[in-house]
């Protein structure tokens, strides 16, 4: 067990005020503090009941998706949630979300601003109206969703933002004219007064020393930021622990958690190194292949490993369950006939047998005490037919006492 993620647990158990004295205690994991996400965007028709969705094939893909991971992403594309102004598609979003937590997932929405799938209908604004018209947003969405998704990728990109030259969008016009700065305190501070206990993320996939000098950048400005956006899509290939945890570093001398928001491994073949933009390679058919199975299933254990060993790391979300979900790429752990890779079968085997604690029956001591050594999280303690849960939510060695 890495110590960073396990705590060593004095728990003492009464039952009606007195000890539970040499008492069996039934123990079980409930959930694991570490966030292992995905996007979730292939259940909202099934969280809504769509009649489409409603089909073996969605359910199994459910169960799969539910047999890896505790955390969900969902879609906040500005052009595909309001794509008619005032017509936000708010009731699909916040059922998903209840969907999600139902079951026990944290939810994280995905972006709040972005040049990229930006709203169509801004394009005709003053850079004043746009600027006033992404808080009015922001002040919505994060209002709307409070309790349901209190963790918000609030901005998405800025390296490349006002330089963006792919499309005429009013959010890179706005960025242009304001400034990076000034541009991130705006939706920031959007984001914090529609909910002050949301974890806000600035996010990008530059991870170059560009990122390093705007976050920097930001924190002087006195902008909070509650965490770090790392995207590792590495579709031309694994970048190896040496790379990863360099980046960590990198990044963690800010004092701030770190999450990867977006990585992906694929199983197929690599896409050509000479690719800069990897949007540039959308190409008819990516097969996923046997050989490259293989080797998505080991760089799978690899990267979790290297990421859930650095103490920086808060999760790691995968971009996309199954096949083609981003640029048709292979990268999923579900084949699209929706049977299982090897890396579905790896990293299932990593998150709920190495890194969790299997149910467990104990003796309490005379004073009523069991000794337990687990990953942080959740977990139920059950004797003399009463239960309760108990929160190990920090390394090292805690006292706990349960009534129940």
């Amino acid at each position: 067990m890495p110590a960073n993620r396990t705590a060593q647990a004095t728990v003492t158990l009464t039952l009606d005020g007195a000890p539970l004295a040499d008492r069996e205690i039934r123990v079980a994991q409930r959930s694991h503090q570490f966030l292992f996400g995905c996007t979730g965007f292939e259940l909202i028709g099934l969280a809504n009941g769509d009649a489409e969705a409603l089909t073996q094939e969605t359910e199994r893909l459910a169960d799969d998706w539910l047999g890896l991971f505790n955390a969900a992403t969902l879609p906040f594309y500005w052009s595909r949630f309001e794509p008619v102004r005032g017509q936000p598609d708010t009731a699909r979003l916040q059922a998903a979300a209840r969907w999600f937590a139902a079951r026990g997932c944290q939810t994280k929405g995905h972006p709040l601003a972005w040049h990229t799938l930006s709203a169509e209908w801004l394009r005709g604004l003053p850079t004043s109206e746009i600027i006033e018209t992404q808080v009015a947003r922001i002040t919505r969405e994060v209002s709307d969703f409070s309790g349901l998704i209190d963790c918000w990728d609030v901005i998405n990109e800025v390296v490349i933002m006002p330089i963006f030259d792919r499309d005429d969008n009013g959010i890179t016009r706005a960025c242009r004219d304001l400034g990076r700065i000034p541009m991130i305190r705006a939706v920031f501070d959007a984001a914090r007064e529609a909910n002050p206990s949301a974890t806000l993320l600035l996010n990008d996939f530059d991870l170059s020393a560009a990122y390093e000098c705007l976050i920097e950048g930001v924190l002087e400005a006195g902008i909070t930021i509650d965490a770090l956006g790392l995207q590792s899509h590495m579709h031309q290939g694994y970048w190896g622990e040496e790379k990863i945890l360099a980046i960590c570093d990198r990044f963690a001398r800010y004092g701030l958690p770190l999450h990867f928001t977006e990585t992906t491994l694929v199983s197929g073949h690599l896409m050509p190194p000479e690719i800069v933009d990897l949007n540039d390679y959308q190409i008819p058919q990516w097969p996923t292949t046997p050989e490259g199975e293989e080797r998505q299933a080991d760089e799978i254990v690899r990267h979790y490993r290297a990421l859930m060993s650095h103490p920086a790391v808060q999760g790691i979300t995968y971009w996309g369950i199954q096949d083609g979900a981003w640029l048709g790429a292979p990268g999923g752990f579900i084949r699209a006939d929706g049977t299982r890779k090897p890396s579905y079968e790896a990293l299932r085997s990593l998150i709920r047998d190495e890194w969790w604690v299997s149910p467990t029956t104990m003796i309490a001591d005379e004073a009523g005490r069991i000794h337990l050594s687990g990953f942080l999280g959740e977990y139920t303690v059950s004797a003399a037919g009463r239960s309760a849960t108990i929160v190990l939510d920090q390394p090292g060695a805690v006292t706990v006492e349960v009534g129940l």
